[in-house]
């Protein structure tokens, strides 16, 4: 008889996973997608407003999901919200690092950027993101288990094509790219150096994602992407499901690009 072990793998159930920045544009998809697939979820997001609001639109919909307060730039911060969920659950299965946060002047072109702004950012981006993982990655490696999923991004991986910002005011930020090749290499980094324990760390790198942009825009984005489309909230939370499952339990510094064939080119 053949084993039905399919499903199963796929579903989250009795899992505990953490979303980093989990009331914005993509992270309500990731929350309410890993929710759906039976994980008990908590928003670490600084958005108090905006998190107990998606807490409760999630419980509405019978979803267990909780907002608890998390600043990424501030250790003690972290160490708290970790502490209070091993004390209440005795571990974390998953921890998704997609919090963005930024200084006033982001977007600024490359030459106007003061050098104060640039140190900022990179501290509170990408060196958020890795004192995150340097204290969720130590309690699974007592777990002897887990799952580690930054959010990179193309930009991480290709140099930005600016034509596609023409007749808009929007650009991409030079900050942005160090940090987000940064954080991508951490991951391989992470991977290798918590493998033997049963921590698994991958990287999901989105492209552009619908959000009411400007018409130019979107036609400029879409004739570059092979799929002549933008991507939506709930193609990025997918693959995130997926790499906190146990269907992607050998899958460890893998950097998958959601981009629509974007770096395809």
């Amino acid at each position: 008889m053949i084993k039905n072990i399919w499903p199963d793998r796929f579903l989250l159930k009795g899992k505990i996973s953490v979303v980093t920045g989990g009331t914005g544009l993509v992270g309500k998809g990731v929350v309410t997608g890993l929710a759906q697939a039976g994980s008990k979820v908590i928003i670490g997001d600084i958005d108090k407003e905006n998190g107990l609001k998606l807490e409760e639109e999630c419980k509405k919909n019978d979803l267990d999901v909780t907002w608890k307060k998390l600043d990424i730039t501030n250790l003690s911060s972290i160490k708290t919200l970790i502490n209070e969920l091993i004390k209440i659950h005795n571990k974390i299965d998953v921890w998704v690092n997609l919090a963005y946060p930024r200084t006033k002047d982001w977007g600024n072109k490359f030459e106007d950027v003061e050098y104060n702004s640039l140190k900022k950012n990179v501290d509170m981006h990408m060196n958020g993101y890795l004192i995150c993982c340097q204290q969720i990655a130590e309690q699974m490696k007592k777990q002897k288990q887990g799952s580690i999923i930054n959010f990179g991004s193309i930009y991480g991986i290709v140099g930005p094509d600016f034509s596609i910002y023409k007749g808009t005011d929007m650009t991409m930020a030079a900050a942005y790219a160090a940090i987000k090749g940064g954080i991508i290499n951490f991951t391989r980094y992470l991977a290798t150096y918590y493998g033997e324990y049963g921590v698994r760390v991958n990287a999901v790198c989105p492209g552009s994602v619908a959000d009411k942009q400007p018409l130019e825009f979107v036609k400029n984005y879409t004739m570059k992407t092979p799929l002549k489309r933008l991507g939506t909230t709930e193609e990025m939370a997918c693959p995130v499901i997926f790499l906190a499952s146990d269907a992607a339990s050998y899958i460890t510094g893998h950097i998958l690009m959601v981009d629509g064939g974007w770096t395809a080119w």
